[in-house]
């Protein structure tokens, strides 16, 4: 019977511990989706104005064919509108850190959203494709400006830490993504120049808010050096991160520059299915990424991720000229896998080194969105010359490439990861 009473007790004991462990973990919960909402203004302001400079990105993909149309433009040709703007967008990102760190945050933000207004106006303007090119290039720089010192000032101002202040940037990144293609849908299917006009207009909006709202934010003590985020790329899990990463955002990029010419479809349905992409994008980026990766861990997660979205890259390679549903269906699952990489993708890049978070997201960003500039033009190469089947096995075997190069330095992501893996 006292062997009994012990076990009961014991019984009871571990009953209690879990009970009290299983409490402990929805107070953690609670408590973040509380400090989520709870933000100060200037961070509802930042990540207002970051949905808007987000949108520049997919806002072409509806009015892609309408442009080759009007401007007597090849896809490839067209598809320098990505490559362009990225490639200026991954260098500059090495100048961000040298320029916020002694001007602020603040002025730095401005100083972007006023450069994407002046390019995007202008870009409205364009009488032939390489003079649209060009603007977009400027428009990059600004893109450049505005986006990494944004995720900067929202970790420094936003209640939560940084991983409240990573998943709230990726919520609007994924807003950002699935209205542009919506507005581009809606203002190209009247006229193919009205997208550009209307985001220069945002912009100057969220320019205004961000004056208004945003608080002056004091360069820091220590000015960033120009070569500082070459040298942060030296820390092997930082190295690992971004070269996984410009892997990831060449499959990333092929689906969103090249899939708006398969689909023979007008503005509005290519609208509508990047509008689904982009949805899936921010509702995975923020609400299962998070649950994923505090049950796997991130490079378990991330691993899994990339694997299934180098699946669907096979499948639209087998989809291409058979059937506009299938290709429909995979690219929003494509936009499901996308938000969960881009959120562990930045969160490890954030963390999984030593060196301050705005030199790591600026060496970590220049390498990213070189993948980026990439893509969309060898993409629409491979199509020209091979077909688009071989385009979307390009980009698979480049997802591949992204995945060896985790497993490579999975022991340096599992130094410093977020949360364990």
């Amino acid at each position: 019977m006292a062997a009994n009473r012990a076990a009961n007790t014991t019984q009871g004991v571990g009953e209690t511990d879990a009970t009290d462990a299983t409490a402990e973990i929805e107070d953690t919960l609670r408590a973040e989706k509380t400090s989520m909402l709870q933000q100060p203004k200037a961070v509802w302001a930042v990540a207002l104005a970051s949905v808007f400079a987000f949108m520049g990105i997919g806002l072409v993909d509806p009015i892609l064919p309408a442009i080759a149309e009007n401007l007597q433009a090849t896809p490839s040709q067209v598809s320098l509108l990505f490559t362009s703007y990225f490639l200026v967008t991954a260098v500059a990102m090495l100048i961000t850190g040298f320029v916020s760190s002694r001007i602020g945050g603040k002025k730095t933000l401005l100083i972007g959203l006023g450069i994407i207004v002046v390019f995007a106006a202008l870009a409205g303007t364009s009488g032939d494709v390489f003079t649209l090119v060009g603007f977009r290039a400027g428009w990059g720089l600004g893109n450049a400006l505005f986006v990494a010192t944004a995720l900067a000032v929202m970790v420094g101002v936003a209640s939560g830490g940084s991983a409240t202040a990573i998943i709230l940037y990726e919520a609007a990144l994924g807003l950002g993504l699935s209205l542009g293609p919506l507005v581009g849908a809606l203002l190209g299917g009247w006229q193919w120049r009205a997208p550009f006009f209307g985001t220069a207009t945002l912009m100057a909006a969220a320019f205004m808010a961000l004056m208004i709202l945003l608080p002056k934010t004091p360069a820091p003590a220590k000015r960033t050096r120009l070569r500082d985020p070459l040298l942060a790329l030296a820390h092997p899990g930082l190295r690992t991160t971004a070269g996984s990463a410009l892997f990831y955002n060449y499959g990333f990029f092929t689906i969103l520059a090249f899939t708006p010419f398969i689909l023979g479809m007008n503005a509005y349905g290519i609208g509508a299915v990047f509008f689904g992409w982009g949805v899936a994008v921010a509702v995975f980026s923020v609400f299962v990424a998070p649950v994923l990766q505090r049950r796997f861990g991130p490079v378990k997660t991330l691993l899994g991720s990339l694997g299934a979205l180098l699946l669907v890259l096979v499948g639209l390679g087998l989809a291409a000229g058979h059937s506009v549903p299938t290709i429909v269906v995979l690219v929003i699952i494509g936009g499901a896998l996308l938000g969960i990489n881009n959120t562990l993708f930045t969160e490890l890049a954030m963390e999984v080194s030593d060196s301050p978070r705005p030199v790591a997201s600026a060496g970590y960003n220049f390498v990213r969105w070189l993948g980026g500039s990439i893509a969309p033009f060898a993409a629409a190469k491979l199509a020209e010359h091979f077909g688009a089947p071989v385009m979307f096995y390009t980009a698979a075997a480049a997802l591949l490439i992204g995945m060896l190069i985790i497993v490579g330095g999975r022991r340096y992501l599992a130094a410093h990861a977020p949360h364990g893996v």
